[in-house]
C-alpha cells in the first residue's frame, strides 16, 4: 500500500523544474518569429492592400494622411501650372479675360480648388469655366483618381478597424495544462473560454507539439510540428463554446507522449501550441486565438476546478476560478506502462475466476461426500444428469 501511494504522490525531487526555453508562440498568441534577410521586398508591393492593412496603426494613419495630402498637392500644382501657362495670373484685374478657373489667383487658391474638387465640397467661389478644355480633362482625371483613392484608403481603414484580432483577446486559455486520469486513461487537458456574450460560430480547436528532433539519417529538424489529437476523428474538436470547456488529448499509442512518464516529461523540452478558430457572430469574419504551454506549465496529477454552477433559472460561470487546479491521485508511470499494467490485471482476473470456482466446488464436494467430488470437472461445474446415467 505504501508503494502504491508513492506511485500516486510525487516526492519533493519530482517537482517540475523551471526552464528558460524560448517560446515559439507567446501566451497572448503572438508568434515569436521575425523575418530576416528578405531580399525580394518587391513582393510586398505586389499585394499593397494587405501590406497597408498589416502596418502598425501609426504608420497606417501616416500613409492615410499622406495619400490625400499628396494627391491634393499634386493636382493643385497642375491647376496652378494651367493658370500660369494660360496667363490667368497676369490678368487677375482684367474683367474681359476668361480664366480657366475663376478666382484662382495663386498656388494656395489652386490647392484649395484641388481639395474642393476631389472632396466634392464646391463652395462656389472658385469654379471652372467652359473656355478651358485642358481644365475639363484635368477635372475628369482628378474626379476619377480621387474616387479610387477614397475607395482604396477607406477600404484599408475599414478592414483594419474590423479585423477580428481584438475579438481574440476575449478568448481565454488556462494558464496551465494538466495531466490526469479520465476513464482510466492518462489525458493531457487544457481549458478554453469565451468572455463575450456573442458567441464564436463554428469554433474548432487544434493542438500542436513543437519539439526539435533528429532523424535516423542524422538530420536535425528544429521546431518540428506534430499534431496532438483533440477529437478530430470523433468530432470533439468542433466546439459549442457557450461556457468554458476542458479540451482533452488522450495519451494513447498514437500520441507522442505514449512513453513519457512524469520524470521523462519534466526532463523533456517541448512546447504545446493550441489554436482556437471560428467565425465572429457579429461580423462573420474568421477569428483565431492562440496560446502555448511549456514543460513547466504542464501540471502532472492535477485537474481543473469546476467553474459552472446552476443558479435560479440559469447557469453561472465563475471566471475567478478559470485557471485554478487541484491535485488528484495520478500514476507517475507512462501511459504505455499503465496500459500494460491494466492488461496484466485483466489477464490475471480472467484466469483467476475459474480457479476460484474450482476451489468453491471442491469445498462443497468435501462436505457432501466422495461421490460428488469424483464427478467434478476441472472447470468447476458439476456434470449434467445425462452423463451420470451413462456412467
Amino acid at each position: 500500500m505504501a508503494q502504491e501511494n508513492a506511485a500516486f504522490s510525487p516526492g519533493p525531487e519530482e517537482q517540475p523544474r523551471r526552464r528558460g526555453r524560448q517560446r515559439y508562440v507567446e501566451k497572448d498568441g503572438r508568434c515569436n518569429v521575425q523575418q530576416g534577410n528578405v531580399r525580394e521586398t518587391y513582393r510586398y508591393l505586389t499585394d499593397l492592400f494587405t501590406t497597408l492593412v498589416d502596418l502598425q496603426w501609426r504608420l497606417s494613419l501616416l500613409f492615410f494622411v499622406l495619400a490625400y495630402a499628396l494627391t491634393w498637392l499634386f493636382f493643385g500644382a497642375i491647376w496652378w501650372l494651367i493658370a500660369y501657362g494660360r496667363g490667368d495670373l497676369e490678368h487677375l484685374e482684367d474683367t474681359a479675360w476668361t480664366p480657366c478657373v475663376n478666382n484662382l489667383n495663386g498656388f494656395v487658391a489652386a490647392f484649395l480648388f484641388s481639395i474642393e474638387t476631389e472632396t466634392t465640397i464646391g463652395y462656389g467661389h472658385r469654379v471652372i469655366t467652359d473656355q478651358c478644355p485642358e481644365g475639363i480633362v484635368l477635372l475628369l482625371l482628378q474626379a476619377i483618381l480621387g474616387s479610387m483613392v477614397n475607395a482604396f484608403m477607406v477600404g484599408c481603414m475599414f478592414v483594419k478597424i474590423s479585423q477580428p484580432n481584438k475579438r481574440a483577446a476575449t478568448l481565454v486559455f488556462s494558464s496551465h495544462a494538466v495531466v490526469s486520469l479520465r476513464d482510466g486513461r492518462l489525458c493531457l487537458m487544457f481549458r478554453v473560454g469565451d468572455l463575450r456574450s456573442s458567441h464564436i460560430v463554428e469554433a474548432s480547436i487544434r493542438a500542436k507539439l513543437i519539439r526539435s528532433r533528429q532523424t535516423l539519417e542524422g538530420e536535425f529538424i528544429p521546431l518540428h510540428q506534430t499534431d496532438l489529437s483533440v477529437g478530430f476523428d470523433t468530432g470533439d474538436d468542433r466546439l459549442f463554446l457557450v461556457s468554458p470547456l476542458v479540451i482533452s488529448h488522450e495519451i494513447d499509442a498514437a500520441s507522442p507522449f505514449w512513453e513519457a512518464s512524469r520524470r521523462a516529461l519534466e526532463r523533456d523540452d517541448f512546447e504545446i501550441v493550441v489554436i482556437l478558430e471560428g467565425m465572429v457572430e457579429a461580423t462573420g469574419m474568421t477569428c483565431q486565438a492562440r496560446s502555448s504551454y511549456l514543460v513547466d506549465e504542464v501540471l502532472w496529477g492535477h485537474r481543473f476546478t469546476s467553474v459552472l454552477t446552476l443558479e435560479d433559472g440559469f447557469y453561472e460561470v465563475d471566471y475567478a476560478s478559470f485557471h485554478e487546479t487541484f491535485e488528484v491521485p495520478t500514476p507517475s508511470c507512462s501511459a504505455r506502462e499503465l496500459a500494460e499494467a491494466a492488461a496484466r490485471l485483466d489477464a490475471h482476473l480472467y484466469w483467476s475466476i475459474p480457479s476460484r470456482l474450482d476451489e468453491k466446488v471442491e469445498e462443497e464436494g468435501a462436505g457432501e461426500g466422495g461421490e460428488a467430488g469424483a464427478d467434478k470437472e476441472q472447470n468447476g461445474c458439476l456434470p449434467p444428469p445425462e452423463t451420470e446415467s451413462k456412467v
